[in-house]
C-alpha cells in the first residue's frame, strides 16, 4: 500500500523519514474517524460542503431574483402571480432554506468541534510529555555539570527552577486567574 521504503532495520530514521511517519499518523487518523462517522453524518458533511461554496449564495440569491421577477412581471406577460407582493411564499421558503441550512451547519460543527477537542487533548498530552521529556534533560544536564571535574560547580537557580516539573493544575489556576479564560475574557470586555 504504501511505495515509500522503509529504513533498513537498525538504521536511524531521517528527518524527513520522521515527518512522513507523522503524517502518515494523522492521515491515518482522519481516515479512521471518517470511517467511523455515519452514513447520515457523511451526507450531512457532504451537504454543509456545499452550502459553504459561493455557488450555493448564486444560487439563492438567483433564486430569490427569479421568483420576484416572474412575480411582478407576471402582469405584463397575462399571467397571474401565485405570490404577489409582498411574497409571503417566497418569505416561508426562504424561512426553510434558513431552517434547513442552520440545522446542517450546527450538525457539521458539532462534529468539527469533537475533532477540535480531541486535537486540543492531543496537543496538550504532547506539550505535557515534552515539558516532562524538557525537564528531565534539564536535570540530566545539571548532574552531568556536577559530576564532570572539569567543570566548575556552581549553582544555576534558573536550571534548578527548571528542574522542577510544571504544576498543571496551578498552570490552569493561574490562567483562571489572569483571566485568559473565555469567561475572563467575557468580563472584561463587558466591563
Amino acid at each position: 500500500m504504501d511505495h515509500r521504503e522503509s529504513p533498513a532495520p537498525g538504521a536511524t530514521p531521517s528527518l524527513s523519514d520522521r515527518i512522513e511517519q507523522n503524517i502518515d499518523s494523522v492521515v491515518a487518523f482522519q481516515r479512521r474517524e471518517w470511517g467511523e462517522t455515519t452514513a447520515s453524518q457523511r451526507q450531512v458533511e457532504r451537504v454543509s460542503h456545499f452550502m459553504g461554496r459561493p455557488i450555493f449564495l448564486i444560487g439563492i440569491v438567483g433564486f430569490v431574483g427569479v421568483w420576484i421577477a416572474s412575480q411582478v412581471d407576471a402582469p405584463y406577460i397575462r399571467w397571474t402571480p401565485f405570490d404577489p407582493w409582498p411574497f409571503p411564499i417566497l418569505h416561508g421558503v426562504l424561512t426553510l432554506i434558513a431552517l434547513i441550512t442552520t440545522t446542517i451547519v450546527l450538525i457539521a460543527q458539532n462534529r468539527l468541534t469533537k475533532l477540535e477537542q480531541q486535537n486540543a487533548h492531543l496537543d496538550l498530552q504532547v506539550n505535557l510529555l515534552t515539558e516532562q521529556k524538557v525537564t528531565k534533560l534539564v536535570h540530566l544536564m545539571e548532574e552531568l555539570r556536577r559530576d564532570l571535574p572539569m567543570v566548575r560547580d556552581r549553582h544555576d537557580p534558573q536550571a534548578a527552577a527548571m528542574q522542577q516539573p510544571a504544576d498543571t493544575a496551578e498552570v490552569l489556576s493561574a490562567i483562571k486567574e489572569g483571566g485568559l479564560t473565555a469567561e475572563g475574557l467575557a468580563k472584561e470586555s463587558a466591563g
